[in-house]
């Protein structure tokens, strides 16, 4: 298990160091500010849809490692689908950080498997899904500014 672990780690650090998607999207449709007041957080997730598919989606921003990496990951996993795959998507996320998530194998959960032990850290919950709260909202055609608060 602690080669898993460490396979983790090096997504996370891989992510927040090169992260995906990290840019100013021209052509969002779907605009949204997230704010993790805790640990100071702050992203602008840019959202492209047509119709019910997220044609792309991006990113810009500051915040600890775990939230810039659980961003990076969610806008690669996320782009191409569809709304309500989006939804189950996040549904899927938030039980796993919040370390509720049953019987689904880590072969599943792919990369979202490194944030398995954030739930090990109920502050880090927070930062993990800020991203992923805010994509959720910008589906919702919310608007202001999203807050793990």
């Amino acid at each position: 298990m602690s080669d898993l672990r460490s396979l983790y780690q090096e997504i996370i650090l891989e992510h927040n160091k090169s992260p995906r998607n990290f840019k100013k999207l021209d052509g969002a449709n779907r605009i949204l500010e997230g704010f993790n007041p805790l640990c100071g957080d702050h992203y602008t997730l840019y959202v492209k849809l047509e119709g019910d598919t997220i044609v792309d989606l991006a990113f810009q921003g500051a915040g600890c490692a775990i939230s810039k990496a659980s961003a990076s990951v969610m806008t690669t996993l996320i782009k191409g689908k569809s709304v309500e795959e989006a939804r189950a998507m996040f549904a899927m996320f938030h039980e796993l950080v919040m370390g509720t998530l049953k019987d689904v194998s880590f072969d599943h959960l792919g990369k979202l498997a490194a944030f398995a032990g954030v739930s090990e850290f109920p502050a880090r919950v927070k930062c993990a899904s800020l991203a992923w709260h805010t994509m959720r909202n910008a589906l919702d055609a919310g608007t202001g500014t999203v807050s793990t608060e």
